[in-house]
């Protein structure tokens, strides 16, 4: 299973919340209610996020058995 777990822990390292991710970055709502969720994003919704973010994918995504 995919989960997006690292990317909460990420953004408080980073001191950037969900607000600042839609209003600052023009992330779309939608596709963070999706990353809440661990439902499908695109790879390009995860580029866009490790930019945002400045780091690796593992910051922002991990598989679980």
């Amino acid at each position: 299973m995919i989960s997006y777990e690292p990317l909460w822990d990420t953004l408080r390292q980073k001191h950037i919340s969900q607000y600042q991710l839609i209003k600052k970055y023009g992330f779309s709502s939608g596709q963070l209610s999706r990353l809440r969720r661990n439902q499908y994003v695109s790879t390009h919704t995860l580029e866009v996020l490790c930019q945002i973010l400045d780091c690796k994918i593992e910051d922002i995504i991990v598989y679980r058995r």
